[in-house]
């Protein structure tokens, strides 16, 4: 039925954000104040008849265009195949039976069923609820969670109070509800909003908007340099149309203005990476900061552990208190009720009951998966006991809370109230307990032995669960179910272990040697975080440990004073989390927050990296700038690897580009004022800045990590694009190859060479030097041969294309006449191989001058 369903109504999804027209995305590249004047000075030349110099110019906007244009598409696809991975899920009742599939394959008449922090996958018609709120936002704007009903409603009610509804797009805030769909796609409520809208504008990134900056900076100072050169060039005499066309192809060589295109591609094949190693980054935006995260405070479930919860232990009242008086049958009662009660009192489910065991599938958090699995085990039926044993009213579990309540019907004259959480705040509901059928009295030496039993589990490592009871008669009246949870009887503890995953060992150390500091912030145990914390070698003293209540009862100055030494919070509720993010950020830490649930939703906003574990709620995963697909902790580890390879080759590619563009300005600049003739023609500029920074420039794009990428200390929030280094070498390449330039420009002329063959000589050493120093600028960290050179194919591909171009030029008749370029012997070559071996020297000079002060 639900196939045939979808084939009439189509697939449960909206209109995706329309990737933009091929067409309108290549004449975008013309959008451009510097090719605006380039298509001007084009035809100037060709009003003067200057063809030879309107081919060039109107070749270079075109190839120009067109490498923008194949670097945007990429990206573009790239970003667009990113944003597919996340799909999002719906459970349904279908078959008789709980089922977790996409939101795609939802159709009207499905049943989905609702718990806190799901999105409503489709519009529905509620059919039950348990204290249902759901916020609206998204579709009303009211900010105040809605509290719905199951009411019939006027047909004319408004959308805002269509409380008996839920639609798409919305988030579950507290409660449970199951729903009739009514609607999907683009019939339901927030579909028929999407389809007013035509496009989505994306906002720039803090690294766009600086890349922004720097070119418009680039852009004046060139611009001024070029108008001054330009009156130089009329004062002193010199043809107009040749000046007018040299400083508008300078100022086109001298601005990298296809940059931002550029890191778009940077940060897209980052994200590619980030991807293939599990981690999901859902903003560019993350993808920058991550490789200046300083601290890392992720919780222990799944995360640091494995998230394969085993019941290892059941442990009740008549074990720990009465170790000499075992008997089998009365033990095996008390066992069986425990887990009868961390049976019903679960919110996860099997999916397909009728396969053997072995095949079940088990949808839920991973304590509440070893739970039903346990009782599975013991040969307690869910279903079944749920049809046993109806529902009347329950408390879904919150962190703050600390508990999740069922009230069932034992029987017509009999309600029971079955309670599960954790130990500290059950026991302070409890007043008697459970041992052979019998209630006794919980005195303070009882409860003390509890205590120690409880004590010596979590110092195992061991996530402690309690449970207890409380019998009420049928027309037992209440305003909430809270009120009667009271005066409990205990019943027994759930022992579970959570094996710590292999590799988290090695990640936390490699964090402490990129100089990250890893803390763990956890719902857990104070002893059981501490456990947990001595395997994976963080410091467990008293100084360095914390629980939330003890922080609660602190002031924010205190704890400033005390955050740096605490790396474990134990019974943190969501709050907590806030202030420890709060207190780094307010140290000029950039610090990464892990989080599942609804409640986290504040503190991953507010963090600088927000990191959403796979099997976490729709809400955290919405307002997350990582998901971790496996809910694995070295997947942060190897995100913000990726993060910082991102930024090097960022200021790689900067370093490259702005190094060859000052060279060409400051060579121009010096021998046009003292009356020389240009050292190089329009249609050589246009051709060197297309050879040099199009292809070299990209293939930089895709260096590899450098291998001591993980044992720097992370580097500040506010660190510039430009470092001290970068600006260093900028300057030293850029004023050694000008010097250099000027030199056999000088030299030549003096001896009284043919002004072409100077213009071939200096147009062939400016596009091999930079073929020279591209390999400098694979490492600004590492001396040359430090780096192994064939680690980037990228590069040496277009290395090995670019002197193809480069001999094109100079040696093929028709490019000869197009760029006033003639053939040059041997000797002239090993000058080239001089001038650029010298470059290579002070540059790699500069390097070691940076690499020894840092030492």
């Amino acid at each position: 039925e639900a196939k045939s369903r979808f084939l009439k109504f189509g697939p449960n999804k909206l209109p995706e954000e329309k990737l933009i027209l091929q067409i309108k995305l290549f004449f975008a590249q013309f959008k451009s104040p510097l090719i605006y004047i380039l298509v001007i000075a084009g035809l100037t030349t060709l009003i003067l008849k200057d063809y030879t110099d309107t081919i060039v110019i109107f070749a270079a906007v075109f190839l120009n265009t067109i490498v923008g244009f194949v670097q945007e598409s990429k990206a573009s696809r790239a970003l667009q195949a990113l944003k597919k991975v996340l799909k999002v899920k719906a459970v349904v009742l279908r078959d008789g039976n709980e089922k977790e599939i996409l939101q795609e394959g939802l159709v009207p008449g499905d049943i989905i069923l609702l718990k806190p922090g799901d999105k409503v996958p489709a519009d529905g018609r509620l059919i039950e609820i348990e204290d249902l709120k759901i916020n609206e936002s998204a579709l009303t704007g009211e900010w105040l969670p809605a509290k719905k009903t199951t009411k019939v409603l006027k047909e004319d009610t408004p959308l805002a109070d269509r409380d008996n509804m839920v639609f798409m797009g919305t988030i579950t805030e507290s409660g449970f509800g199951k729903a009739v769909v009514t609607e999907t796609g683009l019939k339901t409520e927030i579909g028929k909003v999407a389809q007013v809208l035509k496009e989505t504008k994306e906002e720039k990134t803090p690294l766009q908007k600086k890349l922004a900056h720097l070119a418009k900076i680039i852009s004046g100072a060139v611009g001024i340099i070029c108008f001054l050169i330009f009156i130089e060039g009329i004062i002193i005499g010199g043809e107009f149309l040749e000046i007018f066309t040299v400083s508008v192809a300078l100022a086109v060589a001298a601005i990298p203005e296809g940059l931002p295109v550029a890191m778009t591609v940077i940060l897209a094949l980052g994200m590619q990476r980030i991807l293939k190693r599990k981690g999901l980054v859902r903003k560019l935006l993350a993808a920058e900061i991550l490789g200046s995260t300083s601290v890392i405070a992720t919780d222990k479930t799944a995360t640091l552990t494995e998230g394969k919860m085993r019941v290892s232990e059941i442990l009740t009242p008549h074990q720990m208190l009465r170790i000499d008086a075992g008997q089998a049958g009365e033990e095996s009662t008390s066992h069986m009720l425990v887990l009868k009660i961390a049976t019903l009192c679960n919110e996860a489910f099997i999916e397909n009951p009728e396969e053997v065991m072995e095949k079940w599938i088990i949808r839920g958090d991973p304590t509440s998966r070893a739970l039903l699995l346990a009782g599975a085990e013991a040969g307690i039926n869910q279903r079944e006991l749920r049809k046993k044993m109806p529902k009347v009213d329950e408390i879904p579990f919150n962190p703050i809370h600390k508990y999740i309540a069922g009230f069932y019907k034992l029987d017509e004259t009999q309600r029971v109230l079955y309670v599960c959480g954790a130990p500290e705040k059950l026991m302070t509901l409890v007043s008697s307990l459970e041992i052979n059928d019998k209630q006794e009295k919980l005195t303070p030496e009882k409860l003390k032995q509890l205590e120690l039993k409880l004590e010596s589990a979590t110092q195992k490592g061991l996530r402690v669960i309690a449970v207890a009871y409380r019998k009420y008669p049928a027309g037992m009246q209440y305003e909430k179910l809270e009120d009667l949870c009271n005066d409990l009887v205990f019943v027994g503890f759930v022992a579970l272990k959570d094996p710590l995953r292999k590799e988290v060992k090695e990640a936390i150390k490699i964090c402490k040697q990129a100089g990250m500091k890893p803390i763990l912030v956890t719902g857990d145990h104070k002893l059981t975080a501490k456990a947990i914390a001595e395997e994976v070698d963080l410091k467990t003293k008293e100084e360095n440990i914390i629980e939330g209540k003890t922080l609660d009862q602190m002031s924010d100055e205190e704890f400033s004073k005390k955050v740096k030494k605490i790396e474990v919070y134990a019974r943190v509720e969501p709050l907590h989390k806030m202030r420890i993010i709060e207190a780094w950020q307010a140290k000029g830490e950039v610090i990464a927050m892990t989080g599942d649930g609804i409640n986290d939703a504040p503190a991953l906003k507010k963090a600088d990296i927000g990191v959403a574990v796979g099997s976490g709620t729709d809400v955290a995963k919405e307002v997350s700038d990582l998901i971790l697909l496996p809910d694995s902790f070295n997947i942060i580890v190897a995100a913000v690897e990726e993060g910082r390879i991102i930024i090097d080759n960022i200021r790689k590619v900067i370093t490259y580009l702005l190094s060859t563009s000052i060279a060409e300005v400051i060579l121009i600049g010096i021998t046009l004022p003292f009356g020389f003739p240009l050292p190089l023609l329009a249609a050589q500029i246009l051709w060197i800045n297309l050879v040099e920074d199009a292809l070299p420039a990209l293939a930089l794009a895709s260096e590899p990590r450098e291998k001591d990428v993980m044992q720097r200390k992370p580097e500040g929030r506010n660190i510039p694009l430009l470092t001290r280094e970068s600006r260093s070498l900028i300057f030293v390449i850029g004023l050694s190859s000008s010097l250099v330039l000027l030199f056999l420009f000088l030299w030549l002329f003096s001896r009284g060479y043919d002004l072409t063959y100077i213009r071939t000589m200096i147009f062939a050493c400016l596009s091999l030097e930079s073929f020279f120093y591209i390999f400098s600028c694979r490492s600004l960290r590492k001396n040359i041969w430090q780096v192994n050179p064939f680690s980037n194919k990228f590069l040496l591909g277009a290395w090995g294309l670019g002197m193809i171009m480069l001999l094109l030029a100079i040696y093929f008749p028709p490019l000869q006449t197009l760029l006033g370029t003639v053939p040059l012997g041997f000797q002239d070559w090993l000058i080239f191989l001089s001038f650029g071996i010298l470059g290579l020297i002070l540059i790699e000079a500069t390097k070691w001058h940076f690499i020894v002060r840092k030492k």
